[in-house]
């Protein structure tokens, strides 16, 4: 009978510790947009293609008895796991937050570190991924993935300070990688910020490390920022260097135009990628229509006829 009770028991403390229950009410929130794309060089990206958007978040959130937020995020993006088994969501994560403890988000799928969460998008707008098929230009992520903690400390009083970190455990294939990153936006109109992130993998060509800055400042009607995204990993030939800029410039509360320019350096090439382009947006009656020109030249880090090509886009999306 004692080792029923004992069996019994065991059997209970485990499912007491596995198992947890949130009573609340989940949200679903998409977005209506149709988007046209083509290349100049039908070699990067099928002939002229339509899309529409296609991701639903499902979200909630709720406070508990101790005055900590708690809030859960769901999203679901058509193809985005394709030929992955057993994950029809894009991302999801738990987060936990209070005033006096900060953030802290724990993401299933869908992790960001300190640096990529800062510089996972360059201010040019990783124009550098519009050219990317068949052999073209890449870039390392250093982002933390799947199971994964990104923690944002309070607010430093009135300094404009603000510090995050990350972290991702040690897996069977490489060991656990850490991340810091410090922001300043104390200035009126200026926005800093800093970040560094381990990058740990079982292959030394992509062993190593991302260090990255951000920089804006809006003046008036215009804004202007620059980035930089350096990573560095165990071998030469796999380093990567993205530097942009961007002007902005809104012309109206419902009108703005922008001119932005991203170089991609990678380690063991003599020729840097070069990619400018022009978008605009506009907004009327809860309607956006954008547009974007771009160009990119030495595509993949090459010279050559074949590795020049032009971008053309345009969006509608609808709120409402």
């Amino acid at each position: 009978m004692n080792n029923f009770k004992k069996i019994g028991m065991t059997a209970l403390a485990a499912s007491l510790v596995s198992t947890s229950v949130f009573a609340g009410e989940m949200t679903v929130a998409g977005s209506a947009s149709i988007n046209f794309e083509n290349h100049s060089k039908a070699v990067l990206s099928e002939p002229k293609t339509f899309t529409m958007g296609n991701q639903l978040t499902f979200s909630g959130s709720g406070e508990l008895d101790n005055g900590m937020t708690v809030s859960l995020s769901f999203i679901l993006d058509q193809g985005d796991n394709t030929g992955t088994a057993n994950t029809p969501f894009d991302s999801h994560s738990v987060t936990v937050s209070s005033d006096a403890m900060g953030t802290l988000k724990f993401s299933g799928e869908g992790g960001a570190s300190a640096t990529s969460a800062m510089s996972g998008t360059s201010v040019g707008g990783n124009m550098w991924d519009n050219f990317n098929s068949n052999g073209g230009t890449s870039v390392t992520n250093s982002a933390t993935g799947n199971n994964s903690f990104f923690y944002t400390m309070p607010a430093l009083g009135d300094s404009g300070v603000g510090i995050t970190a990350s972290y991702k455990p040690q897996s069977t294939s490489a060991d656990s990688s850490t991340g810091f990153g410090i922001s300043y936006t104390g200035v009126e109109g200026l926005a800093i910020d800093y970040a560094t992130t381990d990058i740990n993998s079982p292959q030394t060509a992509t062993n190593g490390d991302e260090t990255a800055w951000k920089l804006s400042y809006a003046v008036g009607s215009f804004t202007l920022a620059a980035s930089n995204a350096d990573y560095d990993l165990g071998l030469a030939s796999s380093d990567t260097e993205v530097q942009a800029y961007k002007v902005s410039y809104s012309v109206t509360d419902d009108l703005s135009v922008s001119y932005k320019s991203e170089t991609v350096s990678k380690g063991g090439t003599t020729v840097d990628g070069e990619f400018t382009g022009v978008s605009a947006s506009y907004t009327s009656g809860g309607m956006t229509v954008s547009a974007n020109m771009q160009d990119g030249e030495d595509i993949g880090n090459a010279t050559g006829t074949t590795n020049q090509a032009d971008y053309y886009g345009l969006g509608l999306s609808f709120a409402f």
